[in-house]
Formats: C-alpha cells, structure tokens, sequence
C-alpha cells in the first residue's frame, strides 16, 4: 500500500460546521478554506453553481448568519486564534463588509442572532467582566446587557416574534441549561421544573409558540417541545442514542434531528402529528446540524467520514436520495484507499471496559502503534475525516484512538466518570490501549507512540510521567502541563468548568499537584514533543514553555515548536501544513528509525 501523502491530504478544503441557508432558501453561506484560508463562500442550494467567495483579507471568518430580509450576513472574525471575535457585517447589495464591534477588546463568542425585524443584534461577551449577553443596533453602536447569569452563556436564539431569548448557559458540572429572557424585561424563565433541565441547542417553532431541545434523560440526550403559553415539556423520543440538534419543517410539522450511535451519527425526521419517524443515513460517519430549506422538500446538513471530508449535502425527502452540495475531494484522491476504523473495546487497568476506534494497516504483525488521544474531555473520537490518522495507517502503523472515561456518546455515565478525577482513571484508560494492542499481537511494544492536543496533549504528558515504560515517544498538541498555572492564567469561563469538575486549587491542592505532569517529568524515559500556539487562551503557550525548559534542564530529549501567529486552533494552512508534518517526522523518528 502506498504511503498516503499527508500534505495533499491537508490540502483538502473543508467546510465548517457553522452555515446557514438565506430566508428563501437559494443559497447557503459557509465558512470555506481551499485557498489555505478561512473564508466565507455563498452556494446556491439546487448545486447548479460553484461556491463564489464573498470575503477576503486578514483573518478567519465563521459563522455566517442571514438577516430575516436576506440581503445581510452576520459573522465572527478571529484576526489571530485568541478567538477574540468582531461582529462584522456583509451587505450584499453593496458588496461592502463593516466592523460592528470595532476597538473592543473583548472576547465575543461566535454566536449571536438578529431580532425578527432586522434592526438588533443579540450577542455573547465578556467586555464588563464576566460573560453576558447583549443587545445592539444591527448597523452597530452602543451594546446594552440584556442578561447576566452566575453562569457562562453560550449561545443565544431570538423568538420569531421578538419577545424573547433562548439562551444557552453553563449551569453545574458538566451541564447546560436553557433560560428564556424576556427582552423587554423580566425575570428569566429557566426551561425545566423548578431548575433548568440539563439542555442544549434550543430551536423556536415557526410561530415561537413552542420549543424544541435536547435534554438529558435517563443516560442520554432525547428531544422534548416546551410549551412557551403553559411551560409543559412534552418528550418526543426514547431508547438509546444521544439526539442532538433539532430543527422545524416551515410549516411546524416536522423536526429533524441527529442520533448518535457511539462515534457515528445519522439523521432522524419525525412526523409530529403521527409520530411517525424516519431514518436516513448516507453511509457510516457524521452527520450534523440539519436545516430544513424553506419549501420543506429538503434538508441541508454537513455529512463527513473517512472518505468525505466535511461538506454540504442535501437529502431530498420525497425519495430519501442524497447529493452532496460541495465537493471537496480532489479526483485524484476519490479512490485512495482511506481506512474505516472498527470499533472495538478493552479492559482499563481498574477493569472498567473502554470503547475505542481501531485502524488496522494492510501490514500484518506486530506494528509500531500510535495511542491517539482526542481532547475536551468532553469529546469523542468519532468516524470522520482525520488526514494525520489515515497518513499514520498507510505508513504501516496501527492508530488506537480511545474514548477514554469522560467522553462523549456512551451515555451520561460514562462521560462523568473522569470528574474530579481528570488525569488518573482517563490516562489509565489511554495507558490500557497500548496495552490491549500488545495483546492482540497488533503493536511491537518497543514502538509505541502517544499523542493528542488539547486535553489529549494533557493525557500523551500524564501517560508519559505516569507510565514511562509503555513509550517510544509522546507528542502533545496546545497541551497543559501544570494544572496550577493552566488555572491561574485561563479564561473565567474555562476556570468555572474546572472548579465545577477538577475543584479548587486552594482547597484541592493534593489533587492539582498529584495530576500536573509537569511535577514528574524527571520519570519521563521516551524523547518529547511539545507543539504550541502564542495566542492560545485556553492551553497558554506558557505551559509548554515551562515543560521545555525543565526538560532540558534535565537532558532529557524534547522538540519544541511555537507558532506566534496561532491559538488553541491553527487556522492558518501553512502552519496546519508544518506542525503535522512535524508531529510524523517527530514519531517516525522513534517508530521507524
């Protein structure tokens, strides 16, 4: 099998999760990256056209939102990864883009909403302090609190008949509730009993007149209406599977949605009056955010597995027939031979069972093997497009990507199960994996790597402290090290979710040393990697910065790498290009050398 070339892979353009379709459903706007940068792209909806830029210059732009009269966009700019967002605005009649938050800064979060009649704007920011939602004049100026919880607000949606907010807040723990804001005024209407149900992603009916949600129960995540006149909340599914992301039919008559299953997803639509619920599924993989389109014949939804990379599809619901909208997938590449992973499950070194995904090389025998760790922790490793992944298995090497304790997509139990224990049963987790492929007669033990970003950089450094042995080499990704200083120096938000499921440093500070690498890294024996970005504000280059120099302090091998134009996420392609390329090279080094 040839060796899949990892920078043509990395060349592949993809679409971000976050598009929307106009008001009379032509076209959809979407976040686009095939010239190496983040750009916002308009596609007609019947696929007859090629997408056509409608953004250029500095910075990567996302989420693009319609106004209700369809001749303005809305959308987030990050100049450079601190994801310190503007609000810019496109007008396209004038083809002319203005800054509505210019001089602020604040941090601002990618999601915000027009008012019904087009002439203010909801968003989300931490400019008095803590994070709280605003209201402004949608051509800009003066932005006014319209609610401040004790709590982080995440996203924010207008009622169709401008009366209220839906907004979602962080609330305890790993949970998030849904709160209804009165704009003109009032107390907030939590959607719940007497407390916020543990909820996401609400969506107004047509009227406003209702609710839908998904909602924690029994486990998993099920789909429920609220009543906004009675507050009754009617649940509309059961069984197993997390239901995320509902969205209405124009004529309120529907709800579509996406049911996990595991590190796979499909889409489900439901007939309100009947019941009746039909399932659609273009093959194995993700599919995510439906939106009807406005005739409600069809529905749009970003689709991606290892042979797709994430694009724009549309499923025709009158005969269940599929077309992709955007095509991203060069020719050349259409019959590479990317690897589907199986799905397996082994025993943790407590003995508790870990699901995980399993790439299997054409090569038999014993492998080198890569431990690939995902970040969150509250994430899954899913069946997607993953070019460094594919990359690794056509070089030969075996790819164990586990969902480690804290995870996502196996149930509510599951994904606690690392809370205020982050760092010990999870690397036990990661640290098993390695052991499971040995088992199997998959990996040679002597050529084993570890790696992750983000969370899973953090899980490559505890496997490497806690468990030396096991390690041919490690490579962390925008990791943190040294859960003092990742407190001290993150944002309020990040330090809530910590305190909340980690504790307080003060009060738990056994804890915070005992699970902070960077206090054992004289046990590391395997040669280190550390890959960061300056602008980072959630994983501060600092904490790699910190590791590098007590490492060589101690003589002990470790290959340091800092982008200073780059954040948590490299948005920009060429340092995309070089910091994988790097990462192989680094573990090829210790694997194939």
């Amino acid at each position: 099998m040839a060796i899949l070339d990892l920078e043509t892979l990395l060349q592949v353009p993809l679409v971000d999760e976050l598009f929307d379709l106009s008001p009379d459903g032509r076209w959809v706007a979407f976040s686009w990256n095939p010239t190496g940068r983040w750009e916002l792209y308009l596609a007609p909806t019947d696929g007859r056209e090629p997408p056509k830029p409608i953004s250029a210059g500095p910075g990567a732009k996302f989420a693009p939102l319609w106004s209700p009269d369809g001749r303005s966009l809305l959308y987030a700019l990050d100049l450079d990864g601190s994801e310190r967002h503007d609000i810019w605005r496109y007008d396209r009649e004038t083809d002319r883009h203005v800054n509505l938050t210019p001089d602020t800064p604040d941090l601002i979060e990618p999601s915000f909403a027009w008012s019904p009649d087009g002439t203010r704007i909801a968003f989300i920011s931490d400019r008095s302090g803590p994070f709280a939602v605003y209201g402004m004049p949608a051509d800009g100026g003066v932005a006014q609190p319209i609610f401040s919880p004790p709590f982080t607000p995440l996203e924010v949606f207008w009622s169709p008949d401008g009366r209220y907010l839906a907004v979602v807040c962080h609330t305890r723990g790993q949970d998030t509730g849904i709160f209804l804001i009165p704009v003109d005024g009032g107390p907030a209407i939590p959607v719940g009993d007497d407390s916020p149900l543990c909820a996401k992603h609400p969506a107004w009916s047509p009227g406003g007149r209702r609710l839908a949600f998904a909602a924690e129960r029994e486990g998993v995540f099920h789909i429920a209406l609220y009543n906004r006149e009675t507050g009754q909340i009617t649940w509309l599914t059961e069984g197993e599977g997390d239901r995320e992301r509902p969205a209405w039919s124009p004529d309120g008559a529907r709800l579509a949605w996406t049911r996990g299953r595991g590190p796979t997803t499909l889409l489900e639509v439901m007939d309100l009056e009947s019941g009746e619920t039909r399932t659609y599924e273009v093959e194995c993989g993700i599919h995510s955010y439906p939106r009807f389109t406005p005739s409600g014949e069809s529905l749009i939804f970003l689709f991606e597995n290892p042979r797709h990379p994430p694009g724009l599809w549309a499923l025709h619901l009158n005969d269940g027939t599929f077309c992709p909208l955007i095509q991203s997938l060069p020719p050349d590449l259409q019959d590479a031979p990317f690897v589907v992973p199986e799905e397996v499950e082994y025993p943790s070194l407590d003995g508790k069972r870990v699901p995980a995904l399993l790439y299997r090389p054409r090569a038999e025998g014993r492998r080198p093997a890569v431990l690939y760790v995902h970040g969150g922790p509250t994430w899954l490793a899913r069946v997607c497009w993953d070019p460094l992944v594919q990359h690794m298995v056509s070089r030969g090497w075996v790819v164990l990507a586990p969902n480690y304790r804290g995870s996502t997509g196996y149930g509510r139990a599951w994904q606690l199960a690392n809370r205020f224990d982050l760092g010990r049963g999870d690397t036990w987790d990661v640290v098993a994996g390695a052991d499971y492929l040995v088992r199997e007669g998959l990996a040679d033990p002597g050529r084993i790597a570890v790696t992750g970003a983000s969370y899973g950089g953090y899980l490559t450094m505890t496997a490497l402290t806690g468990f030396p042995d096991r390690w041919a080499a490690g490579s962390a990704v925008v990791p943190f090290l040294n859960w003092f200083t990742e407190y001290a120096n993150e944002r309020e938000d990040l330090r809530h979710w910590d305190r909340e499921n980690f504790g307080d440093p003060e009060k738990d500070r056994d804890r915070f040393y005992e699970r902070s690498p960077f206090f054992f890294l004289d046990r590391i024996q395997a040669p280190v990697q550390l890959i960061c970005g300056a602008n980072d504000p959630r994983c501060p280059a600092s904490e790699s910065i910190q590791a590098r120099d007590a490492l060589l302090a101690m003589g002990k091998t470790c290959d340091f790498v800092l982008y200073p134009d780059e954040g948590h996420s490299f948005l920009k392609r060429e340092n995309l290009l070089d910091s994988r390329k790097r990462r192989v090279e680094f573990l090829a080094r210790y694997l194939e050398g």
